[in-house]
């Protein structure tokens, strides 16, 4: 483990003169030299006109509401594609249609996006138009069998797209070819966010609210879903989502947001008035996707859909029991992953290989990508997990490391084998394919070779970056809910986090894998604070015969009934 510094220039910033240095510091260190890139009011977001299509499908939307005909959106299986989905039939139902229905079949029955076969279910409906949230980029086929049966198709989406385009009425991607949107890490509901605002000022152009009498909807009311949404997909959140999702927690703190958000963050035990980021990607996030991992994503959009909070309640205990078992399965899947690696040869060096393609039988298609996650954490490598899915295909879920590009190395190896990959798609980060059961002993080679050939050796050490030292004065309440304040923080705008020496006063297991501590910072012997370690390693911890230790930690808020106090939360802590 290497711990480093992140770095910044003082010399280098507009910044206004009270903006506190250590947030001056910390800002500089993502990249941000300028105050007008802490803007995070609506105001500063890029106008849809930017964005390619948004015109072909709002003209294509205003038919359809102008001949009331019937709209399907058919979403994806995760919490972006519920947000995206709930979002859409909330907000077409403010506009005044009056025939919207949402569509997500099961994963393991119909594969992911806007397939031939989920064209054939959609049909029993007899919808007018499709709309895709979070997939339908890839789509080729599905859509060209949608208009072969005379139902138009928008696509919204914010996936990479293949080098052919489905021929849809209208594409809305700000990652599609010539699309000139200044932001290309929109989540799917920001995406659909988006289209829905250029549909509402279009509408609005033409009074069509006030010739039906219909209250002019404000699409600030939907920023909760978008917010939940954006960080569950670990979105880069550049200027553009940092500001939907601030806004959206704004909303959410002040008691602004569907009921299914606020039972889900009433099961999880988070207080609306306090929550940050990192909630949402880790407390309601995991519970609507457990839906799509295990069951079906419509009970989470039904949760977020539904105006009765009693409904809403049910359904996010529903989805908390299927979080429960996602977790089971999951501890199990990963224990039988260890094990599989323990067995891989190493290196000369004593290392895992370049990158790690794990298969069992009986492993659960829905979690793959999640024991991906936890195995690339672990060794710090590229990892596909394999689970069966139908007709003697194998259904991969990959994640990457920082300096690569995951499904651009899927790509080179399907380039230069191919037949090998059934199919692929995703992003730089994560990525989902198809292959034959007889090919993966083939795929993981060339798999490795093109991986070894796209990594630098640098790349493979685990880098631990933290923001430097805190001074002992800093420790404090003031400090935390400063930087609390000063986010959202997420994927490619990490956290603030800082390292530095502590005696360790006291250490305990609490919860059966979590360390418990009182530290004093080596300058200054007499300052005691809590801290946590979660989920520690007991072979390493609690360590009796260390008096010093190098911790990386965050800074948090703890409320013990009533009373705040500073607590630091570890994430990597070395005896000294």
């Amino acid at each position: 483990m290497l711990i480093e510094a992140r770095l910044f220039d003082a010399a280098i910033g507009d910044f206004p003169e009270h903006l506190d240095p250590l947030l001056k510091r910390i800002f500089q260190a993502r990249g941000i030299v300028d105050s007008a890139a802490l803007d995070r009011q609506l105001s500063c977001l890029p106008q849809p006109a930017k964005m390619q299509g948004i015109a072909a499908a709002v003209a294509r939307l205003c038919r359809a509401l102008a001949a009331q005909q019937r709209v399907l959106i058919v979403g994806d299986f995760d919490a972006d594609g519920a947000t995206s989905s709930a979002l859409m039939v909330l907000a077409l139902g403010a506009m005044g249609y009056q025939y919207v229905d949402f569509l997500v079949p099961n994963r393991f029955d119909y594969g992911y996006g806007l397939t031939p076969e989920i064209v054939d279910l959609a049909q029993q409906s007899a919808p007018d138009l499709i709309i895709t949230v979070d997939n339908g980029i890839s789509s080729v086929e599905g859509v060209a069998h949608a208009n072969r049966l005379g139902i138009d198709v928008i696509v919204t989406d914010h996936h990479l797209p293949g080098a052919v385009l489905p021929a849809a009425v209208a594409i809305v991607n700000p990652n599609q070819p010539g699309c000139d949107f200044p932001s290309k890490s929109l989540a799917g509901v920001g995406v659909a966010f988006y289209l829905l605002s250029a549909l509402r000022a279009k509408l609005r152009e033409e009074n069509w609210f006030q010739q039906q009498n219909i209250a002019e909807p404000t699409m600030a009311t939907w920023l909760d879903l978008v917010a939940l949404g954006t960080v569950a997909d670990v979105v880069p959140l550049d200027q553009v989502n940092r500001a939907l999702v601030y806004q959206g927690i704004q909303r959410i703190r002040a008691g602004h947001c569907r009921p299914g958000i606020k039972a889900l963050l009433t099961i999880a035990g988070k207080m609306p008035q306090r929550i940050a980021a990192t909630d949402l990607g880790f407390a309601l996030g995991p519970r609507l996707n457990a839906a799509g991992r295990l069951d079906d994503i419509s009970l989470g959009i039904q949760c977020l859909l539904t105006n009765d909070p009693d409904q809403a309640m049910r359904s996010a205990r529903e989805l908390d029991e299927l979080n429960q078992n996602r977790k089971i399965i999951e501890q199990d899947m990963q224990r039988e992953a260890l094990a599989i690696v323990d067995k891989i040869p190493l290196s000369l060096n004593g290392d895992v290989p370049v990158a790690l393609c794990l298969f069992q039988a009986d492993w659960h298609q829905g979690v793959v990508g999640l024991l991906a996650s936890r195995i690339k954490e672990k060794y710090h490598r590229p990892v596909i997990a394999f689970a069966r899915g139908d007709n003697g295909q194998l259904k991969g879920s990959s994640r990457s490391i920082p300096g690569l590009h995951i499904r651009d190395v899927l790509d080179a190896v399907a380039t230069k084998n191919p037949g090998l990959i059934s199919k692929f798609g995703g992003h730089a980060m994560a990525a989902g394919l198809s292959l034959d059961e007889e090919k993966l002993p083939a795929f993981e080679q060339a798999f490795c070779q093109q991986v070894s050939q796209s990594l630098h050796v640098d790349d493979l050490q685990l880098k631990m970056l933290t923001d430097g030292e805190l001074q002992p004065q800093q420790l404090s309440l003031q400090t935390a809910a400063l930087l609390r304040d000063s986010g959202p923080w997420g994927q490619l705008f990490p956290e603030p986090c800082f390292e530095g020496i502590f005696r360790l006063q006291q250490q305990r297991i609490v919860g059966e894998k979590h360390l418990k501590l009182t530290l004093s910072p080596e300058s200054d012997p007499a300052k005691s604070i809590d801290a946590i370690y979660f989920n520690i390693d007991p072979a390493d911890w609690p360590n009796f015969q260390a008096e010093w230790a190098r911790c990386v930690y965050r800074l948090d808020i703890n409320e013990y009934r009533g009373v705040e106090k500073v607590q630091l939360m570890v994430q990597f802590m070395q005896a000294l």
